[in-house]
């Protein structure tokens, strides 16, 4: 039977203890009779298997508890350190497809610039050789000195002198369902090896991280194609219209907490004017609700195409776009209600007549200061048996910018709707000249200012469009 170990506390390769002779003799250890007194030696040996499972136990549920695909890697590297008594680490994964090619490194006790020193290693001479390139030849890659190994390439030697990396050890990361699922590396300051009870344990870990590994690959793969889809139901690109100039940007929520999907347009029209339009989709049935962000997207990105179609028909009449969009929620999407703002714009008389559904009102920034452009109070489309609303006709200014968001954006400025589009409102207002001047910057000035740094709960969507 394999003796196992207890962890000590430092990360050295001077921690890393080997065994004694006596701890690798091959005789069995026979449990006493009922009654009799265990030995010393015995009650020792069953405390270090008690310390290493429950050490095991602990990591695993680390590991368990982790955060997503990134939080996953961390917890793997970090516990894999602390078993093998290493204090820097390496983990990376295999893209799926016939290619398999590397996704980028995470790295342990490593900064950007190191790792990106060890992605110019040649695959076949670096910390992982064979493990990715002939799964399943070996169940481990261990070169105890880094500076001497011949089997170490000139460039993995160079760059591990450069870092002061003395050993490495390197497993495989694999299930029987997926296969190559990827490879870890922990290295050490000094030359040397862990010992056998060390090596046990980290095996034993990484055969039970792998399956939890390949979900969280799974369910990232999954994000990022519905994320990629997403983006793919907006505009790749805005049109020019001589006098206005556009910009927009959209944030996504995270889609696990998603309920909605928000979108932003700028749709040609026949008489050479422009229509502008943010909104947002909720609900859904019974799949409705936070997590529901896939098939929210996929209903805004139908809303979107129809409100393009009614856009071109309907011409100047922003009440009558609306309209039409609410007599296809209630027949196709009975479920669903939407909230929206729709303007038409022409750019060479300034005019702007729009109309909203329940969505934040639109903000004029003018050379003398910021103002709301209210429309009337009304209800989302869809949730009542007739939306009805007023439309507003407005001129402007040369040189005044139309900023259309949506509620997501809103709640980023205030603890409430009604604070976060008063705040937002003075922060397009005290804006410096120089970023009102350019309807890029602007958008990423409001985006700064809200604090939208990653994905939330809910979609950010803004448009700004500025008169020449």
């Amino acid at each position: 039977m394999r003796d196992t170990f207890r962890i000590v506390g430092s990360c050295d390769m001077t921690d890393v203890q080997p065994l004694a002779a006596e701890a690798l003799r091959s005789d069995p250890v026979l449990l006493p009779d009922l009654g009799e007194v265990p030995s010393a030696d015995l009650q020792d040996r069953l405390a270090g298997w008690l310390s290493d499972f429950t050490s095991l136990q602990e990591h695993l549920e680390l590991l368990a508890r982790a955060d997503g695909l990134s939080g996953t890697l961390d917890a793997l590297l970090d516990s894999g350190a602390a078993l093998l008594g290493a204090r820097r680490g390496l983990v990376v994964t295999l893209r799926p497809g016939p290619a398999r090619t590397l996704a980028r490194p995470v790295g342990l006790g490593l900064d950007p610039a190191t790792l990106g020193s060890l992605e110019t290693i040649p695959a076949e001479h670096g910390p992982f050789a064979d493990l990715l390139s002939m799964p399943g030849a070996t169940d481990r890659l261990l070169i105890s000195d880094l500076a001497t190994d011949p089997t170490v390439g000139p460039r993995f030697r160079e760059i591990a002198a450069q870092l002061g990396l003395g050993a490495c050890y390197a497993l495989p990361l694999a299930t029987e369902r997926e296969g190559a699922l990827g490879a870890a590396v922990w290295f050490y300051d000094e030359p040397g090896r862990p010992d056998e009870r060390r090596e046990h344990l980290v095996h034993r870990y990484c055969e039970f991280a792998a399956p939890l590994l390949a979900r969280q690959l799974e369910a990232d793969r999954a994000v990022r194609a519905t994320a990629a889809l997403r983006r793919s139901l907006l505009p790749d690109h805005l049109p020019v219209r001589p006098g206005l100039r556009i910009a927009a940007r959209c944030v996504p929520a995270a889609l696990e907490h998603a309920a909605g999907s928000d979108w932003y347009d700028a749709v040609p029209l026949p008489d050479d004017t422009l229509a502008l339009t943010v909104g947002s989709v909720l609900g859904g049935g019974p799949g409705a609700g936070p997590g529901a962000g896939a098939c929210a997207a996929a209903a805004m990105g139908r809303v979107r195409a129809a409100l393009r179609a009614y856009a071109v028909l309907e011409g100047e009449d922003p009440v009558s776009v609306l309209g039409d969009l609410e007599l296809l929620l209630k027949t196709t999407e009975p479920t669903r209600s939407a909230t929206a703002v729709y303007a038409t714009v022409d750019p060479a008389e300034r005019r702007i007549a729009l109309a909203g559904a329940a969505n934040c009102p639109p903000v004029l920034l003018t050379r003398y200061g910021a103002n709301f452009v209210e429309t009337s109070l009304s209800a989302p489309l869809g949730m009542l048996s007739c939306w009805e609303a007023p439309g507003v006709e407005l001129t402007a200014e040369r040189g005044d910018v139309l900023v259309l968001y949506t509620e997501g954006l809103a709640r980023r400025f205030g603890a409430n709707l009604h604070a976060g589009q008063s705040a937002l409102r003075r922060v397009a207002a005290d804006a410096p000249r120089d970023v009102r001047l350019d309807p890029e910057r602007l958008c990423d000035h409001l985006l700064a200012e809200a604090g939208s740094e990653g994905p939330g709960e809910d979609d950010l969507v803004l448009l700004a469009a500025r008169f020449e």
